[in-house]
């Protein structure tokens, strides 16, 4: 992003209304009981949380949730014990704050270690290195993401066309997400060319980040015209989630 003028302009950023809360919906993390640990603390949308709850549920995944103050309690080997760490859409700079500088540093050193990760939206903000401008993760070995380009013309949410190796042109929904540049081999790409999907090693850990909203239910299309119906879109993000947990390498540019 162009610096912090950037950040303050999307200061409620990505993917939906943010919590101002730990999210209602909450499954206590106990370690060991699920293969997959969803964030859904301050600053995640609990549009967002309900979404990717509903698709692992409808795909028969096991899953843990953790609030910011659950998180804030677990230490690196207590995050290891899971496969995968998936952080949702919502609002990255509100996440960031709500977990301690101890925290961040156990979850970078977790996916470092061997955690897998799954960004979507913010999550793929919180993944990459904000310079100080916000809290981070920073599995990226320092690159920092910018907004997709549209959000310079004022476009906060709109159906986007995503274009896939091998594979016909999807449009997603996309709210205020980010590009990818810089960082991991290219999954999929926005219209401009700049990457909507990446994938990639941080240390042992394998890293999924996607700047659209695959999981977006058809609610969430009212007023907007897709061409890809939304079970379409839902299938591609059960597979980044069966790629993120299995560190499986998706076609790639």
């Amino acid at each position: 992003m162009a610096g912090f003028a950037a950040v303050a302009m999307f200061s409620v950023a990505a993917c939906e209304r943010p919590s101002s809360g730990d999210a209602a919906l909450n499954r206590p993390a106990t370690s060991g009981t699920a293969p997959i640990l969803l964030f859904v603390g301050t600053g995640t949308s609990p549009n967002d949380v309900l979404a990717l709850t509903s698709l692992l549920e409808s795909n028969h995944l096991a899953y843990a949730t953790a609030t910011s103050r659950q998180l804030n309690e677990m230490g690196e080997s207590q995050l290891r014990a899971y496969q995968l760490l998936i952080i949702p859409g919502g609002n990255f700079i509100e996440m960031g704050a709500s977990l301690d500088s101890t925290t961040t540093t156990s979850i970078h050193n977790a996916v470092l270690a061997g955690l897998n990760y799954l960004g979507v939206c913010a999550g793929g903000f919180l993944a990459g290195n904000s310079h100080g401008y916000y809290h981070s993760l920073d599995l990226t070995s320092g690159v920092r993401f910018e907004f997709y380009a549209i959000s310079r013309q004022g476009v906060r949410k709109a159906p986007v066309p995503i274009a896939t190796v091998g594979a016909p042109t999807q449009d997603q929904y996309w709210e205020d997400g980010p590009q990818f540049t810089g960082w991991g081999t290219v999954v999929a790409k926005y219209p401009d060319g700049t990457p909507a999907v990446v994938q990639g090693l941080s240390g042992a850990g394998w890293v999924v980040l996607t700047g659209v909203h695959p999981e977006a239910p058809e609610h969430w299309r009212r007023g907007m015209t897709f061409r890809t119906p939304a079970s379409v879109d839902n299938a591609y993000a059960a597979m980044l989630v069966d790629a993120a947990l299995h560190r499986t390498s998706l076609p790639h540019y």
